[in-house]
Parts: C-alpha cells; structure tokens; sequence
C-alpha cells in the first residue's frame, strides 16, 4: 500500500510528523474561521439570535468542519514532500508554492485592503460622530442625532459594497467562475427595475429622508398618524416604538405624512380652562411668575430655551373660558417641563381658591316599572 501511495521508503516518525503538523495548521485555520465568522454573525444579528442558540453553533461546526477538511486535503500532500517523502498523487509542493506566490498573495492583498477600506470608514464615521457631538447646546445634540443617522446607514452601505466586490475577486482567484454570480446580478437588477418598484421606492424615499435630514434617530415623530420615537432609520425601513413598546416598522416609501415633534425645538401648549368670573390678567400674571421661577431653577434652566408665551383667551365653552400659553423647549424635553409647569399651575390655583371648569355629564339610569 505504502509503493501505491509513495515512490520511496516511508518512516513511520516522519509520516507522524507531516500528519500532525498538518492537522495542527488546519485545526488553527478552523479555529480563527470560526471566530472570524462569530464576530460576524453576532454584528449581523445583534440581539436578534445569540451565538450560543442552536440555529447559530450547527452552521458554525459546519464551516470549521468545512475549512479543516479543505486545509488538510491541500496541504496534507505538500507535508509529505517538506518532511522527505514522495507522494505519488494529491497537490504538489511546487503546485501550491507557485499558486501561493501569485494569486495566493493576491487573495491576501483583496482581503488587506477590503479589511482596511471597511475599517478607514468606520473610523472615519465616528471621528464624524465625535466632532459633531462636540459642546453641551441644542446645536450639540441636533448634529449628534444627524451623525448617528448618516453614519449607521454609511457604515452599512459600505460594508455590504466591500464584502461582496472583495468575495467576488478572491473566488476568481480560486479559479471559481464568477460570470454565473456577475449574470444573475445583472437579472437582479433587471428585475427590480420591472418587479419590484415598491422596493426600489422605499430605498429612493429612505435615500432622501436621510439626506434632507427629516427625521433622525432618537427624535419622535408621527409617521402616518403612528407615533413613536425613532429607533432605527434604514434606506428601506423605518423603525418606531411607541409609549406602548410597541414597534412599527414603516416602508419608507409607504410614509405620506411625518410630523417630527424634536426638530431643532418644541413647544408646550396649554390650554389653561377657567370659571367664568376669574381675573384673566392675575392668572396670567400667577402663571409667568410659576414659569419664570421653573426657568430659572438649574435642573429645567437648560431645557427652557424663551420666557413663557401667554397667548390670551382662546375660546369661550359653555362652562367657562380657556386661556392659552405654551413654552419653548428643547428637543424631547417638552413633556417634562410642561408636567411640572402644570404641576405647579394646580397647587397654585388650589392655594388661591382659583376656580376651575371641566365638562360633567350626567348618567340617570331608572329602573322600569314592575308590572
């Protein structure tokens, strides 16, 4: 069996020897496979899947059993000739050193430069976010939103660009005909310019939700009458949760009507109801003094961007009168200080016997006679 397999004597030390460092080199090419693949898998699904679920370990035994496999039947034979021996069959020292001083070196230089174009973006998207996050002002944090918005959905782009062109090189160097992959990406293309223009809508509508900066990640905003703050703003998709917890997930081609209730500043309206017979002027009045005094209190001093606007008497109801008055705040910060501006409307009016009106109904329920 040994003449089939070699031309030559075979030692038994140095078969062990060429056996073991081959398994060694391709269990280390499995094991850095492995993590290679986990980290980016766990990028990819984020909170989605975790890497220890089954759905996630079964593939990756597959792919290390796949790359240990492939490195041992390429290398197994070129061992053989390194340690003295013959082989008669397999891949050839001279075969494998002369593909690794030509495409072999190409294969490294496309995943070089793919790994460090993914990274210059990254690095410079958040040297992006940093600059613009500078300072403690409304400014400040408008262009913290914006940058997190652009840069998540530039990373993305990019990523996915580099990935696909770097896979694409690297598998014709292995001598892998890519005209099938180039073929069937030019029927893709073919296919959604004539079947699927709501995917191409979506992916125009999300292009200049982002570059006309509508809406950004972290504002709230009422996408078609739904409300919710902003968690995610894709090219295709854009993602709410609202007060509930509940997330809705709109096709940015979908959206008719956005209502962004944290672009650049906020207001909080009041629509004070009064009795009929209170002094409008003492109430307004009693009203800018509690306002003036929350602005001026460090805690709601940096949120409180104008003196509050007393509006006057908005209209007249049946049971009384309603005086209206709003606050400029900054972005997200209007419910907090218009709870506490209410908060301290209430105690005051209660402490000064200030009168109040809300609609009463009245339900009678009688019951029928018994016969």
């Amino acid at each position: 069996m040994w003449r089939r397999l070699f031309a030559g004597p075979v030692s038994w030390d140095i078969f062990a020897l060429a056996i073991v460092s081959t398994v060694a080199i391709a269990w280390g090419a499995a094991h850095l496979t492995r993590v290679f693949v986990t980290s980016a898998l766990r990028g990819m699904l984020r909170d989605t899947v975790a890497t220890s679920s089954p759905l996630v370990r079964a593939p990756l035994r597959l792919i290390s059993a796949a790359v240990f496999l492939l490195v041992v039947g390429v290398l197994i034979f070129p061992a053989f000739e390194v340690v003295g021996l013959h082989p008669r069959a397999g891949v050839h020292l001279g075969t494998l050193t002369s593909w690794a001083f030509d495409s072999g070196l190409r294969v490294l230089l496309i995943v070089a430069v793919a790994y460090a174009l993914v990274r210059m973006v990254t690095i410079a998207v958040k040297r992006f976010e940093h600059d613009l996050n500078r300072g403690t002002g409304l400014d400040a944090l408008e262009r913290a939103k914006r940058a997190r918005t652009l840069g998540g959905a530039l990373t993305r782009v990019t990523t996915v660009l580099v990935v696909v062109i770097a896979l694409l090189m690297v598998m014709r160097e292995f001598r892998v005909d890519i005209s099938p992959a180039l073929t069937g990406a030019g029927i893709i293309g073919v296919a959604l310019g004539f079947g699927a223009q709501t995917l191409v809508r979506d992916l125009i509508g999300g292009f200049f939700l982002i570059l006309e900066d509508q809406v950004r990640v972290g504002d709230v905003a009422s996408i078609n009458n739904v409300g919710g703050v902003v968690e995610a703003l894709n090219l295709r998709t854009t993602v709410l949760r609202d007060e509930e917890g509940t997330v809705h997930v709109i096709p940015n081609g979908a959206i008719t009507t956005l209502a962004n209730r944290s672009k650049d500043f906020s207001y909080y309206v009041v629509n004070l109801p009064l009795a009929y017979g209170e002094d409008v002027d003492a109430v307004a009045a009693l009203v800018r003094a509690l306002a003036d005094g929350l602005q001026a209190e460090d805690r709601y001093k940096p949120f409180i961007l104008a003196p509050i606007e007393i509006n006057g008497v908005d209209s007249f109801d049946e049971q009384g009168i309603r005086l209206k008055l709003r606050i400029k705040t900054a972005p997200l910060k209007q419910w907090d200080v218009g709870r506490e501006l209410r908060r301290r409307i209430l105690q005051a009016f209660e402490g000064r016997d200030i009168r109040m009106w809300s609609p009463k109904e009245t339900l009678a329920i009688s019951n029928p006679p018994e016969r």
